[in-house]
C-alpha cells in the first residue's frame, strides 16, 4: 500500500542531518555508453580572470544528461579556439568524438559580456574535401549574446539545451529546476520545501515547518508549487507562487487532503480526499474551490497524476486486492487497469509524449523505478536500488528523478528512461525526497 509505504519512508526520515546549497551529482552507471563530445574553454577577451566558465557548465550538462561524454580538454588537438575560424579539419582527423564547442567571451560594459560560441561537426569534418573554404558548412550552430555577471551559470545551460538539440533531436533540460523536502530533525524547523536548478544549484527555501511538507507538484508555467502542510496539525494542501511568495489554501477537508498534481491547463487540481470516509480522487478548481468527485470505491484510490490531453487522470487503487495503477475517463467515469506484472505498482505519471507511464514497482519485496510502453505493455524495471519512490520525469522524458535511500539515508537519484545512465545526488545534511522536476521554463 502506497500510503503505508509513504509512512514507512517519513518514519525513516526522522534520523536525518542538512542539506548543502548544491546537490553533487555522483554518477554511479552508463558513462561508457555515452556518446564523445569535445567541450573546449571558452576563450576569455578581457583583462584579469574570467568572471566565469561557461564550458564548465555546459560540459557538467552534457555528462549528466547521461548522453555524452565530455573528452579531457587536455587531450583535444588544438587549444585556444574561440570560433570555427581557427579550426583546423586535418588536426582533428580521427578524432573520436561527433562534435566540438568552443566560445568566447569578452567584456561588453558595465556588467556585461558579450558571449559567442561555435557548435562545430567533427563527423563532417573528417569527410573528405572539406578545407579552409569549407569551415561554415562545418557549423551546427553558432550563436552570440550580451549577458551579465550573474546570468554565466544560465546562459551555460542555454549552451547545453542548444547542444543537446542538435545533437540528439530533443529538447535539452537543461534550464528546468526541481522541487524537494529537506528534513532535518537536528533543526527547531525540520521540514523545508526547497526548489533549485536542476543540479542543485540556485537554491531557494520557499517553506520552512515544524511539521511535514511532502508531494510537492508543478504547475504548467513553472510559476507556482502545490503541495501538501501539516503545520497546522492536520493534512492541507497549498498552492504558492515561487517568485512572490503568496500562498492558498486549496484543500482542508476532514481527514486526507494529499497528493495534489496539476492538469495541464494549471487550473484544476487532482487530490486524493478522504472526506467521505474513504480515500478517493478528486478534482478541485484552483479558482472556485469547487471540487468535482472522480473514483467512488470502497478499496483505497490515490495518486492521481494527468494525461497530457487532461482527458484522463491515472491513479493508484487497491480495488484488484494489491496498490495497482488504473486510468480514468474524466468525461465518462470509465476506468481501465494499466498494470499487472509485479507485485505491486503504484505512484505512476505519465511521460510527456503520453507513450509510456513510470512508476514504483515492487517485485521480490523492493522498491524500483519502472517504465511500461503504454501500446505494448512491455515494463522495465530501471533502478536496481531498493525502496525507491516518487518518480518524477524530466519535461523532455528522457531522465526520472526519485527518492531512495543510500547509506541509511534519503537521497535523490537519476536514471534515464532506457535505464543506462544512471547517478545518485546526495546532500551533505539532511534527508531528501520527494522530488518534482519542473516543466520547460
Amino acid at each position: 500500500m502506497k500510503l503505508l509505504l509513504k509512512c514507512a519512508l517519513l518514519l525513516a526520515a526522522v534520523l536525518s542531518v542538512p542539506a548543502r546549497a548544491a546537490l553533487d551529482i555522483v554518477i554511479t552507471d552508463g558513462i561508457d555508453a555515452a556518446r564523445p563530445i569535445a567541450v573546449m574553454p571558452f576563450v576569455w577577451q578581457g583583462t584579469g580572470p574570467v568572471p566565469s566558465q561557461i564550458s564548465d557548465v555546459v560540459a557538467s550538462d552534457l555528462t549528466r544528461s547521461g548522453t555524452f561524454k565530455p573528452l579531457d580538454e587536455l587531450n583535444l588537438p588544438q587549444r585556444g579556439l574561440a570560433s570555427v575560424k581557427q579550426f583546423t579539419a586535418k588536426a582533428w582527423s580521427g578524432m573520436n568524438a561527433e562534435a566540438l564547442v568552443v566560445g568566447a567571451i569578452k567584456p561588453f560594459g558595465p556588467d556585461q559580456y558579450m558571449v559567442t560560441f561555435d557548435l562545430i561537426d567533427l563527423v563532417k569534418a573528417q569527410v573528405p574535401g572539406n578545407g579552409p573554404r569549407a569551415m561554415e558548412e562545418l557549423l551546427l550552430d553558432s550563436r552570440e549574446t550580451v549577458i551579465s555577471a550573474a546570468q554565466f551559470r544560465q546562459y551555460g545551460h542555454r549552451i547545453s539545451d542548444i547542444v543537446y538539440e542538435k545533437l540528439t533531436g530533443i529538447r535539452g533540460a537543461f534550464l528546468t529546476r526541481i522541487a524537494y523536502v529537506v528534513v532535518n530533525h537536528n533543526e527547531k524547523l525540520p521540514y523545508k520545501l526547497m526548489v533549485a536548478d536542476y543540479d542543485g544549484y540556485n537554491e531557494v527555501m520557499l517553506l520552512r515547518s515544524p511539521e511535514p511538507l511532502m508531494s510537492p507538484s508543478w504547475s504548467p508555467d513553472g510559476r507556482r508549487l502545490a503541495y501538501v502542510s501539516f503545520e497546522n496539525k492536520k493534512a492541507e494542501i497549498y498552492v504558492q507562487d515561487i517568485y512572490s511568495q503568496n500562498r492558498t489554501l486549496v484543500s482542508s477537508f476532514p481527514g486526507i487532503n494529499g497528493a495534489p498534481s496539476f492538469s495541464p491547463d494549471g487550473k484544476t487540481l487532482a487530490v486524493t480526499l478522504s472526506k467521505d470516509g474513504n480515500s478517493e480522487i478528486y478534482t478541485i478548481n484552483i479558482d472556485t474551490k469547487a471540487i468535482k468527485r472522480v473514483t467512488n470505491h470502497y478499496a483505497i484510490d490515490t495518486e492521481p497524476s494527468w494525461f497530457p490531453d487532461g482527458r484522463s487522470l491515472l491513479f493508484t487503487s487497491e480495488r484488484g486486492g494489491r496498490p495497482q495503477l488504473y486510468s480514468v475517463e474524466l468525461a465518462s467515469g470509465k476506468i481501465g487497469r494499466l498494470t499487472f506484472e509485479g507485485e505491486w505498482n503504484l505512484g505512476g505519471s505519465i511521460t510527456p509524449d503520453g507513450n509510456s507511464l513510470v512508476f514504483v514497482n515492487r517485485t521480490n519485496g523492493k522498491f524500483n523505478i519502472a517504465r511500461m510502453d503504454l501500446e505494448t505493455r512491455f515494463m522495465q524495471v530501471l533502478t536496481s536500488t531498493r525502496l525507491d519512490e516518487s518518480p518524477s520525469v524530466a519535461p523532455n522524458g528522457t531522465m526520472v528523478i526519485y527518492g531512495t535511500t543510500h547509506q541509511g539515508r534519503q537521497v535523490l537519484a537519476a536514471v534515464s528512461t532506457d535505464g543506462r545512465f544512471k547517478a545518485r545526488l546526495p546532500v551533505g545534511q539532511g534527508d531528501v525526497k520527494s522530488p518534482a522536476w519542473s516543466p520547460f521554463l
